[in-house]
């Protein structure tokens, strides 16, 4: 089970800039263990290489957000599964969320896997899916 991080501007990124219901947003993979105090862009991600399936930017994810007395809670609607496909996509441990529409692709939280995620041919990788990405209250 993938463990949650916030980015410490995530917050102010959800509150300031990001419109939910207009922007879009994103899973990239990365192997390069985030930095939560000094990233703050996709760039300091270090994504993985793009191919085999693995597109440059990551995959788009759907969300909704919600506020219900005060707090307020952004879900993913749906799974993303990224699939390898012509080789292998390069080994990752990361998934950062990121806003893709506002300037710079500011980040918002990632996932931890624990360990490298290696993803020969054929095979598939699913994250999240209809479940909370993140709560400010």
């Amino acid at each position: 089970m993938a463990t949650f991080t916030k980015y410490q501007n995530g917050v102010e990124v959800l509150v300031t800039t990001a419109n939910v219901s207009t922007d879009v947003f994103k899973f990239a993979l990365t192997n390069t263990a985030p930095n939560v105090a000094t990233h703050t862009t996709l760039a300091d991600a270090t994504e993985i290489a793009a191919g085999n399936g693995y597109t440059a930017g990551g995959a788009t994810v759907a969300v909704t957000g919600s506020e219900t007395s005060g707090t307020y809670t952004l879900t993913q609607d749906a799974t993303v599964t990224i699939t390898a496909s012509g080789g292998a996509i390069a080994e990752f441990r990361y998934v950062v969320f990121y806003d893709d529409t506002v300037a710079g692709d500011p980040l918002i939280s990632y996932f931890d896997y624990g360990s490298a995620v290696n993803m020969a041919d054929g095979e598939t990788f699913d994250i999240g899916g209809a479940a909370n990405l993140f709560t400010v209250a």
